[in-house]
C-alpha cells in the first residue's frame, strides 16, 4: 500500500527522572538521550517498517538536528521527495521528561514544522496514494495548516481514506476547530484525554456521542492500560490490551497504534481486528527508548492474529 503521511519531524531530547521536578527545583537525570521523533516522522517510519511505500511531507531546518530527525525514516526507506528544508527556522524539537513506568511530560519547540510551505503541494501528489495519514499538529496554525487543508481537500476529492491522529498538544492548541478541518476523515484516532478535551465531555461515552453528533462515526480511542475503544456506526467495543513486559518509554506508542491501525484496515482487516493489532503495536513501541526506537515488523503483528 502507498501512504501519504503529513506531520512534524523532530528531535526528541529525553531525560529519565525519578519524578517531575517542582518549579525552581533541579534534580539529576538517570539517563539522557537524543532520538528522532515527531508524529509525522514516527508514523512514516512505522508504516515503512511494515512494508508500505510511504511519502512523508514535513519540514526541517538546515542544522545538525535535521540529520538525526531523519535518520530512521531514511533507514527504512521512506520517500522524502515532499520533505522541505527551511533556511530560517531550526528543526523542531521536543523535551521529554520520562518517569518510571514510561509516563512522560513534554515541552515542544515547533520550529520548522509549522512553516511547511503550502505552495509546494500539488493535488496530483495523491493520484497514486491509497491513504492519507495526518497528524493534527499540522493543523495547529501557521503555513502548515494551509498545507494540511489542501492535502485534506485533495484526498476528499479523490475519495482517499484519511486517518487523522489528534495529539494532546494539537487538541489543546486548536480545540474544536480541528473538527472543522477533519470532516470527511475515515477515522479519528485519539486518547481519552484528547477526546474529553476536544468535546468538553465529562465521560468517554458522552464524548463519543458528541463526536457522532458532529458526523464522526469511526473512532479509535486509546485508553491506556485498558486498551482501546473502537467505535463504528454499528456500535463500540473495548479491546483489551496485550500484556507486554519491560515497558520503558511510552513516547511514540500512540503513533505506533495509529500506524498499525491504518495498516490493518488497508490490508483488509475489520475495525476490531485492526484495534487489537494496534493495541499490540502501541505496547511493543513502549519497550524501547524513543518514539522510533522499536519499529514494527509484520511478524510482530502476527501474534495478535493467532
Amino acid at each position: 500500500m502507498r501512504f501519504f503521511v503529513l506531520g512534524d519531524v523532530s528531535v526528541d531530547l529525553l531525560f529519565f527522572l525519578e519524578r517531575i521536578p517542582e518549579p525552581g527545583e533541579e534534580i539529576p537525570s538517570r539517563r539522557a538521550l537524543m532520538k528522532p521523533g515527531g508524529a509525522g516522522g514516527t508514523l512514516a517510519a512505522q508504516l515503512a517498517s511494515l512494508g508500505h511505500r510511504v511519502y512523508l511531507a514535513g519540514r526541517v531546518g538546515r542544522d545538525p538536528f535535521a540529520e538525526l530527525a531523519l535518520s530512521r525514516v531514511r533507514e527504512v526507506g521512506v520517500d522524502l521527495r515532499h520533505l522541505q528544508e527551511d533556511p530560517e527556522h531550526t528543526t523542531s524539537s521536543v523535551l521529554i521528561l520520562v518517569v518510571p513506568g514510561g509516563e512522560r511530560a513534554m515541552v515542544s519547540a515547533e520550529g520548522a514544522s509549522r512553516y511547511l510551505d503550502p505552495g509546494l503541494f500539488k493535488p496530483r501528489y495523491l493520484d497514486e496514494v491509497d491513504a492519507v495519514v495526518l497528524s493534527a499538529y499540522a493543523l495547529v496554525g501557521g503555513p502548515s495548516r494551509s498545507y494540511a487543508v489542501e492535502v485534506l481537500e485533495a484526498a476528499r476529492k479523490r475519495e482517499i481514506p484519511i486517518f487523522a491522529d489528534l495529539g494532546t498538544g494539537a487538541v489543546r492548541a486548536a480545540g474544536r476547530e480541528l473538527l472543522k478541518y477533519l470532516r470527511g476523515a475515515a477515522w479519528l484516532l485519539m486518547n481519552q484525554t484528547e477526546l474529553l478535551a476536544l468535546t468538553g465531555a465529562a465521560s468517554l461515552s458522552e464524548g463519543v456521542a458528541r463526536l457522532r453528533q458532529e458526523g464522526f462515526q469511526n473512532l479509535a480511542i486509546k485508553v491506556g492500560a485498558m486498551g482501546s475503544i473502537v467505535v463504528t456506526p454499528g456500535g463500540e467495543e473495548l479491546l483489551e490490551p496485550f500484556p507486554v513486559e519491560d515497558i520503558v518509554d511510552s513516547t511514540g506508542a500512540g503513533d505506533a497504534y495509529t500506524a498499525a491501525f491504518a495498516h490493518a484496515l488497508l490490508s483488509g482487516k475489520g475495525p476490531l481486528e485492526a484495534g487489537r493489532l494496534a493495541n499490540l503495536a502501541g505496547a511493543l513501541a513502549a519497550t524501547a527508548f524513543g518514539a522510533q526506537g522499536r519499529l514494527l515488523k509484520l511478524e510482530d503483528l502476527e501474534v495478535a492474529s493467532r
